[in-house]
């Protein structure tokens, strides 16, 4: 039963192949996505300052989500590789010691974190009167965090399979969840105590815990690739290597993102506490402006891997031209939806005109360039999967560090937060035409490897 929920992705016309695999990760993208909306939207009711207080947190969580997506990044590469491949004991032991893993390093993580919430947050910028807020719901996100963690290394290991939509499903089960759970425990509707940041929290961790389940029992009970034998520690440590490969050049490469977004959170703090506020809805709904290209740029990965694995570089390459074409139409159609219906969405989340300006102005400036962001992932999620981690890597790191956050400086002083913004357009321009050619340069090389 379990097994034909499996898609083999090396035969097929490949846009129908990619567009049966997307339409199902658009929805497990949507359900994190509502997550995010959601309790930026009920935080928001409660003040600017709580509201602020959420904005620093996403730097933090994001570092976390983003250690945890390089690890299922570094599954779902050397999963789909061996699926490609035809070895299914491989399979097995690979899924297996991915999970194993992912546990060992969110124990470290959660003791680091706990320990440190005070000093990491004053180096953020955050002020006294918001550091209560702060505590309140980073010590309980960090103590549910092995439901976060788990099931996106276990979600990804299960996409290696070619199955996106279990996880889809999945995800919008659990953010339903998170929907209905935010205003009682935020609040205090009916027989639930009021709990304020606090409850935002708790609703995200018990949501969570759905993925958890559901993740562990599909790859236990129903496809049978997480299993329990005695292994040697040279197997294990084997398999770690491989995933680590891949995964930890992938997982430093998504904390730059945060990383660079705490400095950047910093800087904007210089402005106002409003214009904190402002930016944290803004990247709130900018992640639901690129679903559709986030979607495809994740099933890109076990897509390559798989048809890498089985030496299929045609469809290798026909696969990267088609989603290149997809992220400019797809992102230059959002732009002119965005530049639209900016003012009323920035309302829905805040009645503080100060902050609504932000939001706007965010939203005005940055999707200007989603289409070459789009770009650059892809590309990145393309070089992971082809056995490049440390190509992406450089390129992720050359955006944020070496373009980004000095014209942000620059364009902080002379032009104000309308510099920020407008640095971050310029930043995807020019990674994304790099981006373009090193990924050229990597399939011509493969292939004359083949040959």
């Amino acid at each position: 039963m379990g097994r034909n929920n499996r898609a083999i992705l090396t035969t097929g016309n490949v846009k129908s192949v990619l567009i049966k695999q997307t339409i199902p990760m658009i929805f497990g993208m949507l359900g994190l996505i509502i997550f995010n909306l959601v309790d930026t939207y009920y935080v928001g009711k409660l003040g600017t300052n709580q509201l602020a207080a959420l904005t620093f947190t996403f730097p933090v969580v994001l570092i976390v989500n983003s250690l945890a997506q390089g690890l299922g990044m570094g599954a779902s590469s050397v999963i789909s590789r061996a699926i490609g491949e035809g070895d299914h004991h491989k399979v097995q032991r690979l899924a297996t010691d991915s999970l194993s893993l992912s546990i060992i390093l969110v124990i470290i993580f959660v003791f680091i974190g706990l320990s440190t919430i005070e000093p990491v947050f004053q180096l953020l910028g955050v002020s006294a009167d918001i550091m209560p807020y702060v505590k309140e719901y980073m010590r309980i996100w960090y103590i549910g965090v092995v439901f976060v963690v788990v099931p996106m290394v276990g979600n990804n290991a299960i996409r290696a399979l070619g199955d996106t939509k279990t996880p889809g499903t999945v995800m919008m089960i659990s953010a339903t969840i998170n929907v209905i759970l935010d205003p009682l425990l935020i609040f205090g509707v009916g027989p639930f105590p009021k709990l304020g940041v606090a409850g935002a929290a708790i609703a995200t961790v018990i949501s969570r815990t759905v993925t958890f389940g559901v993740a562990l029992y599909i790859l236990v009970i129903r496809e049978k690739i997480v299993i329990i034998e005695s292994v040697k520690l040279k197997e294990v440590m084997d398999s770690w290597k491989k995933i680590l490969y891949i995964g930890l050049p992938n997982a430093l490469t998504k904390m730059i993102n945060p990383i660079a977004m705490g400095i950047i959170t910093n800087l904007i703090a210089s402005h106002g506490i409003q214009a904190v506020a402002g930016y944290g809805v803004a990247t709130r709904i900018e992640r639901f402006a690129l679903l559709l290209v986030g979607a495809l740029s994740t099933i890109m990965a076990p897509f390559i891997g798989q048809n890498y694995g089985a030496g299929r570089m045609d469809r290798v390459e026909l696969s990267i031209s088609i989603s290149k074409k997809f992220s400019l139409l797809s992102s230059g159609i959002m732009f002119l939806i965005l530049a639209i219906f900016a003012k009323p969405l920035a309302g829905l989340f805040s009645h503080d005109d100060s902050v609504i300006k932000v939001i706007v102005m965010y939203l005005w400036i940055v999707p200007i360039g989603y289409g070459v962001q789009g770009i650059l992932l892809i590309s990145t999620s393309v070089l992971n999967a082809l056995n490049k981690p440390i190509h992406a890597s450089i390129l992720t790191l050359m955006q944020m560090f070496v373009i980004y956050i000095p014209l942000a400086l620059i364009g902080s002083y002379l032009f104000g937060i309308i510099g920020v913004f407008g640095a971050l357009v310029v930043s995807y321009l020019f990674s994304a035409t790099i981006s373009h050619y090193v990924v050229k340069r990597v399939l011509g090389d493969k292939i004359t490897l083949d040959v």
